[in-house]
């Protein structure tokens, strides 16, 4: 997109309008940089010339492919192995052992966000580790269930294949060896480890009621881009897929305070997550 092509005030405006709708993003004043850097490629693949005739072609629904890549460019993908470490120790040293304790047996957990499968994988290594070390867990069995908004990073997410420069974010040599296996230049995740994590497409904004209930949800740097209704009612529903006690897994940054009261938060020496109120 050139100089020329910069995006107007009034298609900011109808432009931030149609992102909200359709996948809860919320953007602030003065972010017209954002929107042309991620659409600029967009339009050259689809030779269009400008926001307001994509915008017109998304709306008129042709192709009909459109409304998905857009959505795709604007959606923040950025992640890594183990991202903030805290939840992972919490769900290992806490959460898990709590869950054996208290005889839960179909133990099915929900990354909401889940990108290019770092979140998911890095839960199902940790589900292994704790296995290793609780040989009698009652946790087996224990699924994964990742969903992503974006159908680009979905079908990135199942290859379950990254390089090195992906794999250096987060993940020691050691885990790498353990829990990957060279293929060429790259490095696809342990036939255990994928077997354990489903993918599926899924707007937070939409129904949950088709993924049944969970045990545990991670819902991490999700909210920070939603407005205060649409994040009180994104945790109003997680909670109401969430079984009795069930835990919730929030970003470093975010609160439940101000938008819910069905969870209490808990403070444990791995760090902080949430549970369902009973």
């Amino acid at each position: 997109m050139t100089a020329a092509q910069a995006i107007t005030h009034d298609d900011y405006v109808r432009f931030r309008t149609f992102l909200e709708k359709a996948c809860g993003i919320v953007l602030g004043d003065g972010k017209e940089y954002l929107i042309v850097s991620r659409l600029a490629k967009l339009l050259r693949d689809e030779d269009i010339s400008s926001v307001a005739e994509l915008l017109t072609a998304v709306e008129r629904g042709h192709p009909r492919h459109l409304r998905d890549v857009v959505i795709d460019a604007m959606t923040t993908n950025e992640t890594s192995w183990f991202r903030d470490r805290s939840p992972f120790e919490v769900l290992e040293n806490e959460v898990l052992p709590e869950m054996d304790a208290n005889g839960i047996r179909q133990c099915r957990i929900w990354s909401s966000a889940c990108s290019s499968g770092q979140e998911p994988y890095t839960i199902s290594i940790t589900l292994s580790e704790y296995l290793r070390s609780a040989p009698t867990s009652g946790l087996a069995n224990a699924q994964v269930i990742a969903t992503d908004i974006s159908t680009s990073m979905l079908v990135l997410a199942k290859q379950a294949e990254y390089d090195n420069a992906i794999l250096g974010r987060g993940l020691s040599e050691q885990r790498k060896k353990a829990f990957f296996k060279p293929v060429g230049d790259r490095w696809i995740v342990a036939d255990d480890i994928r077997r354990r994590v489903s993918f599926k497409e899924q707007n937070l904004l939409l129904s949950y009621a088709a993924l049944g209930k969970f045990d545990i949800i991670f819902c991490r740097n999700v909210l920070i881009y939603f407005s205060s209704e649409r994040k009180t009612d994104i945790l109003n529903r997680m909670a109401a897929a969430l079984n009795p006690g069930g835990y919730l897994f929030l970003g470093a940054s975010e609160t439940i305070t101000g938008y819910s009261d069905a969870f209490e938060m808990v403070r444990s020496p791995h760090g902080v997550f949430y549970r369902l109120k009973r």
